[in-house]
């Protein structure tokens, strides 16, 4: 694009005379659109609402509670340079509470000898052919002041997470999933398997049920001793046993003397 200066305007005042860098003269006339045009009042720049700004200790505690930068940047309608200003600190914190979490001495089941949390994490993956490189750490800050530390690794599903509750005042690590129970040996207790038989919940097992109603009582024979005779009591016979009637098994009548 060529740059023309102003010489002035020509004679009879209908056009303006100009001329560039080499010499070359140019004229444009002066129309009603070129005079409102210059005429015009010039625009000033409307200044743009300032957006509602999110303070500098909401970032940091935003940040340590595991939320994104860019996330914030794009919420709160500001420069990703700015929140990454103040995302230095808190990113050198959760490291730092990561490292902390990883020197916590556990117990493996069936170990006399205290283990840290990497050292149980190494002695479960490592006879997988997991290495150390291939895992991922990550935290973020509770409002009662303790940490979730969380693990990734590979698995045979795709990525498997591990998550412990981290009280940092305590030192303590606490499996919050089946994962993490599973990295620090808590395998879960073996079911016992249910005598063979009907099926029963607690609550309606017979054993625990108060209306139970009797069992009715089984008729039983009975022996029935009578007075033998004039002859049976000449040859030593005392008493004779008497098989009961149906009658007297069934109903408990007693036979009458004509029987």
């Amino acid at each position: 694009m060529t740059e023309l200066r102003l010489n002035g305007k020509s004679e009879d005042g209908t056009h303006l005379s100009l001329h560039d860098n080499d010499g070359n003269e140019f004229t444009v006339r002066i129309s009603d659109t070129l005079r409102a045009t210059v005429n015009q009042p010039r625009l000033s720049a409307v200044p743009e609402q300032e957006a509602d700004t999110i303070s500098i200790k909401e970032i940091q505690r935003r940040l340590r509670a595991g939320e994104l930068a860019e996330e914030l940047a794009r919420e709160n309608n500001i420069p990703l340079e700015k929140i990454e200003r103040f995302s230095g600190p808190i990113l050198q914190e959760r490291i730092y509470i990561i490292d902390q979490a990883q020197q916590v001495s556990v117990r493996k089941e069936g170990s006399r000898d205290p283990v840290n949390l990497l050292g149980v994490v190494v002695s479960r993956l490592a006879p997988r052919n997991i290495d150390l490189s291939d895992l991922s750490w990550t935290t973020w800050r509770h409002e009662d002041g303790t940490w979730t530390v969380e693990l990734h690794y590979p698995n045979t599903s795709g990525v498997g997470i591990a998550q412990w509750n981290f009280d940092t005042t305590r030192r303590v690590l606490t499996s919050m999933d089946e994962n993490a129970r599973w990295m620090m040996g808590d395998e879960p207790a073996a079911r016992q398997m249910p005598t063979p038989g009907l099926v029963y919940s607690d609550a309606n097992h017979p054993s625990l049920r108060e209306d139970i109603t009797p069992m009715p009582e089984v008729p039983r024979l009975a022996v029935i001793r009578e007075l033998p005779d004039d002859e049976a009591a000449r040859d030593g016979v005392v008493a004779r046993a008497k098989v009961p009637s149906w009658d007297e098994i069934m109903f408990g009548i007693k036979p009458t003397e004509d029987q």
